[in-house]
């Protein structure tokens, strides 16, 4: 697969059926034509995944009865399971997690090593989600681990390498380290990261939150053999509700809370929604179709990387639209009184997840400003304790955060960029 420095755009006819597949991507029944550049925050959902959920959560039948709709149900469900694995590339090995949100699947995850793994210490950063930091404050807390944290690197927006290896000793039990910043953009180097980990200290337990990367770029277990890493259905073209995890064998077998008569998977606990595992696996169906308008491989997995390595590519292009521009609009690099945080030459280890700020008007009045016109974007503010540690390490109060998603196109840029440039000048 082809890794183009600027990215490559999705064919005119293949960008028009990608969109058509999208809920309400440009436009709201009540408020009218408008672009949604939110996705970090929100929810923009394909819609044969509310057709498919709505479908199967249609049955009254329970998934492990003996009559022919119970069986479909069950066959959903495993399908929705076995996609699942495909998504973290981990066919054969460790089990797969699902509580009703990413958090809880992350708190789950935590729990279970710190309360099982010697040691003296633990170790975060600071642009973790408060579901790893504060997760991983509280159980070192209750075992009297020491809590340490890895400062960011100001330039890139991301965590140097470095930074988590000098906090690693003898007495480290756990790192746990988010993929992709939801403020920033940044992507870690974790293939990096887990290998300098366990060459410092073999056997630590690595845990990842890909929450934010999932829906941007391939996630791979085999590469990265992390003991953990979890993501929200939502963010990745799906229902809310719904949060998924892979475990390693080696926490697999871990003392946890479980039903004690469950010997098919023992962490699950109580009996699976059907309806939210075959919506997974048309989240999955969606990605291995765009892989199917670049290759004729046949392996699901092998399919799916293909088109989530061509959406990449294609929001790689978005984003360097959005910065440089045509000469039909400014880029966001040459419209006066417009800042982008973090911004630098390489598109590589960057989602298309945003941040920017304006010199002659204020974060949240320029959201305002957005929305009058048509584009939905959000202020990430110090007042919010989901942003505050996540900015204040930068010098930052805040920022707006500008987070597109494959379905969308030129235009929709351009409408972005005409926006901004109007708010500019205000």
């Amino acid at each position: 697969m082809v890794d183009y420095v600027k990215g490559k755009f999705f064919s005119k006819e293949l960008q028009v059926e990608v969109k058509d597949r999208f809920l309400n991507c440009d436009y709201d029944p009540d408020a009218g034509r408008r672009i949604f550049f939110e996705n970090a925050g929100g929810s923009l959902r394909l819609k044969a995944v509310n057709q498919k959920y709505a479908e199967i959560d249609s049955y009254p039948d329970c998934d492990s009865r003996k009559h022919e709709r119970a069986k479909l149900l069950r066959e959903k469900t495993l399908n929705g399971f076995s996609d699942l694995r495909i998504m973290f590339n981990a066919p054969k090995y460790g089990q797969i997690i699902s509580e009703t949100s990413s958090s809880k699947v992350m708190f789950t995850m935590v729990r279970t090593i710190l309360e099982n793994v010697p040691g003296t210490n633990c170790v975060v950063t600071d642009l973790d989600h408060p579901s790893v930091y504060d997760s991983m404050k509280y159980y070192a807390h209750k075992r009297g681990m020491e809590f340490r944290v890895a400062r960011p690197n100001p330039e890139t927006g991301g965590v140097d390498v470095k930074s988590i290896l000098d906090l690693i000793d003898d007495g480290t039990a756990l790192i746990n380290i988010i993929y992709a910043s939801n403020h920033t953009g940044a992507v870690l180097d974790l293939e990096e990261i887990v290998k300098q980990a366990r060459k410092k200290k073999p056997g630590i337990f690595i845990l990842v939150d890909a929450v934010q990367h999932m829906p941007h770029g391939i996630v791979d277990i085999e590469k990265t053999p992390v003991d953990g890493i979890n993501f929200a259905a939502y963010k990745v073209f799906g229902c809310r509700g719904f949060g998924a995890g892979y475990i390693s064998d080696r926490v697999a077998i871990m003392d946890h809370p479980g039903i004690l008569g469950n010997l098919g998977d023992p962490w699950e606990i109580g009996g699976p929604a059907p309806a939210m595992y075959a919506a997974i696996s048309e989240i999955v169906n969606h990605v291995c179709w765009i892989g199917s308008q670049f290759s004729e491989e046949k392996d699901r997995r092998k399919l799916y990387e293909v088109g989530m390595h061509n959406i990449e590519m294609h929001e790689r292009a978005l984003m360097h639209y959005t910065l440089e521009g045509s000469n039909v609009v400014k880029g966001l690099r040459h419209i006066q009184n417009v800042i982008v945080h973090f911004d630098r030459d390489s598109y590589d280890k960057r989602d298309f997840i945003m941040p920017v700020t304006f010199k002659n008007i204020h974060f949240s009045e320029a959201v305002t400003e957005y929305r009058k016109r048509g584009v939905i974007v959000y202020d990430r503010n110090d007042s919010n304790y989901y942003s505050v540690r996540s900015l204040h390490p930068f010098g930052l109060d805040g920022i707006i955060r500008v987070s597109p998603l494959h379905c969308h196109d030129e235009k929709d840029i351009e409408i972005f960029l005409k926006a901004t440039e109007e708010i500019a000048h205000l």
